[in-house]
């Protein structure tokens, strides 16, 4: 649930699948619903699948289920009948993705910043030191555009600890090369996946190392936080039952752009909450984050909560 959360940090639009020889909703779907409403879509579009193994009234009940469920969230959207064996109403959901999910609007005027999912080392082992690549850093621009040749910062970098302060710091190094797939760019623009190829050293990017990390033009990055103020609210109902209140000291698991951070909660109260970050996260105010807590020995997404204030971690370029 973890991994799926932080992906949503760089989606523009959702299909929720629901199979339709089970019971609506599962635990999961109602988990990846709260999803999207912590991604906050209005508009998704529903696929049920998997409708050549039930009867037509069958599919129908289903059906009413599903509109029931939707009426529990924020989000709307059309119940699209499919199997995907007998590729049934294939053209109705490319249909609606068309015409009823519209694209979000560009601006390529803002600051470029990109949200880290994945960076590997694209080296084979015993590959002469001379002919060895830098490491690739793989997400998606949230805005701005990437060309090659750009001075790149990458936040929050390593991160270490000095007289109890956590302090950071950040990775500089050039763009090199763009790729969408195998497709060779010479600029990135919102949108899609892209890979970035660096100058940085391989092994700061093997395995995923800067996964949660934010990248963008050297000196044009939000500030790095290790507390945070926020604006909460948790869901109607949660895979335990009914809501219960935050509790103070409660450890709790954050998702921040595509970051996973666990923190403790110092201060509380009905709306409004402080967190006290394990790892500093590179953020901005008004940004939206998950919340989930441990319910039976699972990390489940509770709420969501919207940045208001912060303080700032120490940042070194030394």
């Amino acid at each position: 649930m973890a991994t799926m959360l932080n992906g949503t940090a760089i989606m523009d639009a959702a299909l929720l699948l629901v199979a339709a020889n089970e019971p609506c909703p599962q635990p999961q779907t109602t988990e990846h619903l709260f999803a999207v409403e912590v991604m906050n879509l209005k508009k998704i579009v529903v696929i049920q699948n998997k409708i050549d193994l039930v009867t037509k009234e069958q599919a129908l009940e289903q059906h009413d289920q599903i509109k029931e469920f939707l009426k529990t969230s924020q989000v709307d959207g059309p119940v699209i009948p499919v199997s995907g064996q007998l590729r049934m109403n294939i053209d109705a959901i490319l249909d609606f993705i068309v015409n009823y999910i519209q694209p979000p609007k560009r601006d390529m005027n803002k600051k470029a910043k990109m949200i880290v999912i994945r960076s590997f080392d694209v080296n084979k082992p015993g590959t002469n030191v001379l002919d060895l690549f830098g490491g690739v850093v793989g997400g998606s621009l949230v805005s701005g555009v990437f060309t090659i040749g750009d001075e790149i910062e990458i936040r929050p970098g390593q991160i270490s600890k000095e007289n109890d302060l956590f302090v950071c710091r950040p990775y500089i190094t050039d763009i090199t090369s763009l790729k969408a797939e195998k497709t060779v760019l010479e600029k990135a623009y919102q949108g899609g996946l892209i890979g970035v190829g660096t100058n940085l050293d391989p092994s700061l990017c093997k395995s995923d190392k800067l996964v949660g990390m934010t990248m963008g033009l050297k000196g044009t990055l939000p500030n790095i936080y290790y507390r945070l103020n926020v604006s909460y609210e948790l869901f109607q109902k949660t895979l335990s039952g009914s809501k219960e209140a935050l509790k103070k000291e409660e450890p709790i698991l954050l998702n921040i752009g595509s970051t996973t951070t666990g923190c403790k909660i110092l201060d509380l109260t009905a709306t409004t909450a402080t967190f006290d970050l394990l790892k500093p996260c590179c953020c901005e105010f008004n940004e939206r984050i998950a919340i989930s807590r441990k319910i039976r020995n699972n990390w489940r997404l509770v709420g969501y909560a919207i940045i208001e204030g912060g303080i700032e971690a120490k940042i070194s370029f030394e």
